[in-house]
């Protein structure tokens, strides 16, 4: 059965693995479903309808499922859901979503969860993401995989942050930031591409050398984002077979953009 400290609060509705951890004073409310391997240190709480995979490990005083900081909301039965293998480090806060929305915020696997970061309603947070301490994402926020936000960046509501892309600390995003690209400044701008990154995850020397080239089409061109796409995809028949899909992601996330992106 789970080991729950004696000081915890664990509320009967609840549903623990067997081998679930919850440290003293923390706070587990009647909504939550925490899986195997989970562990829930001391003072921290997970409240609301949350539903957690396994392994998560959520340090102290982290409020993990509480209500989202809207004024319309009106108590609805919106939701949380997270994968596996998450860290949540100190005082981090993540809130459920609204109806405005699909109701739900999502959170992916393996993600690390800095000290105070702050995820709000209807956020969903792809996988293999890291988030410095202090980051701070607005309500509707999309972080596709494998993105790096650095200290203390802010990040608009409705903005999307495309996987493998990266912030530099106190960096303040009020557009889309592309897959692939580093950023910084407040406002930001490109600086750009994520060449390391994208060579530890695999990324081969050709793919990264195409992505280069798509990078001088968005920003070094002068073309505006319309004409910048038609180049980028003009050039997806120079490619070999294997660098198109990388390619073709970006192009997809350059459509897809309503707020325009970071230039």
């Amino acid at each position: 059965m789970p080991a729950i400290h004696p000081t915890a609060i664990v509320d009967t509705k609840a549903e623990l693995a067997a081998d679930v951890e919850v440290g003293a004073y923390a706070i587990v409310g009647p909504g939550a479903v925490i899986g195997p391997g989970c562990r829930i240190d001391a003072f921290a709480q997970v409240v609301g309808l949350t539903r957690m995979g396994r392994d998560n490990k959520v340090f102290s005083h982290a409020v993990i499922g509480n209500p989202p900081q809207d004024k319309k909301y009106a108590g609805e039965p919106t939701r949380l859901e997270i994968g596996s293998g998450n860290v949540f480090r100190e005082f981090v806060t993540i809130n459920t979503g609204t109806v405005q929305d699909n109701g739900c915020t999502i959170i992916g696997d393996r993600n690390w969860i800095m000290a105070y970061v702050h995820i709000a309603h209807d956020c969903r947070v792809g996988s293999d993401t890291i988030m410095a301490n202090a980051v701070q994402l607005a309500g509707h926020v999309t972080v596709g995989d494998w993105a790096i936000l650095g200290g203390i960046t802010g990040v608009h509501q409705f903005v999307r942050v495309g996987p493998h892309a990266m912030t530099g600390a106190g960096t303040t995003l009020l557009q889309d930031l592309p897959p692939y690209v580093l950023s910084n400044g407040n406002p930001a701008s490109a600086h750009g591409l994520n060449s390391e990154g994208l060579r530890r995850r695999g990324f081969s020397e050709q793919t990264i050398r195409g992505l280069k080239q798509t990078y001088r089409h968005l920003y070094k061109s002068g073309l505006s984002l319309a004409d910048s796409i038609l180049a980028i995809e003009a050039s997806l028949s120079e490619l070999d077979d294997a660098d198109q899909p990388a390619v073709a992601a970006l192009v997809d996330f350059l459509r897809a953009s309503g707020r325009g992106i970071v230039r």
